[in-house]
This record gives C-alpha cells, structure tokens and sequence, in this order.
C-alpha cells in the first residue's frame, strides 16, 4: 500500500481513539463532517452506495454492524450505526469505526484517487487530524 493510504488509515484510528468514552458520538460526527463533501461530488445516491458495501465488506470481521441502510433526513443519517455501536463496548465499537472509514475511503479512493480523497478528509476533519497523525506517522 503506497505511504498516502497508511497516512490515511493513521488519521483515521488517530480520529477514533481520541475520546474513548464517547466513541458513538464521535463515530457519528466522523461519518457526518465526511459525508458533505463527498456527497457534493458523488451525490447521495453515489456516497449511499460506497457506504453500503463498506458496511457489507466490514461485516465479515464485526458481523453485528448492521447498518446497511442510510436513513434520508440528513439529521438522522446514521443512527442505525450508532445503535449498532452502542450495543458494543467502546474497544469493540471503535475498531468497527476504524474499519469501516478505512474501507470506505478505501474505495473512495479507488473511485477517485488518494490524492482527492486526502484533500476531502482534510477539508472534513482538518487539517491538524492528518497533521497530527503524519507526526504519529513518522515516529512508528
């Protein structure tokens, strides 16, 4: 995997980890900072479909994530996957997380290229997340 993937993937468990005890929550706001951008560019059907076979391909190692559909009112849109994560403990629920926005972008990137897809997360989480995690990056 090419170094811009990995720097991805650390940003993303960097972003999962960082309030153990609300991992709900802070999945939730991940999912809902990444999904305007993305569906500005692929719309909602495009960003539905990405997300329902990234939840269908992270079922094989966590079978309980069930949240295969997106709900349309943009205020509810994943609160299938929050219930999902709060029947979970928080270790549980947040390598769910990570897994799930790492294939996600995963195939993002496959569609679109791991250039964009990088710019995208960054205008989503920041740019002191991919910042951060670079350092973290660096030093392991």
């Amino acid at each position: 995997m090419e170094t811009s993937g990995l720097l991805r993937q650390q940003i993303i468990k960097s972003l999962v980890a960082q309030h153990p005890e609300k991992v709900e929550d802070v999945s939730i706001l991940l999912w809902e900072q990444m999904a305007i951008p993305i569906i500005s560019i692929v719309g909602k059907g495009g960003f539905n479909s990405l997300y329902a076979r990234s939840v269908f391909l992270t079922q094989s190692t966590f079978p309980w994530l069930a949240a295969r559909s997106l709900l349309a009112q943009t205020d509810h849109r994943f609160t299938e996957l929050k219930m999902c994560f709060e029947g979970q403990t928080p270790a549980q629920a947040s390598a769910a997380n990570s897994l799930l926005l790492i294939t996600f972008t995963d195939i993002l990137a496959s569609l679109i290229g791991e250039q964009l897809t990088t710019r995208i997360l960054r205008s989503a989480w920041g740019n002191d997340a991919s910042d951060r995690a670079g350092k973290e990056f660096k030093n392991e």
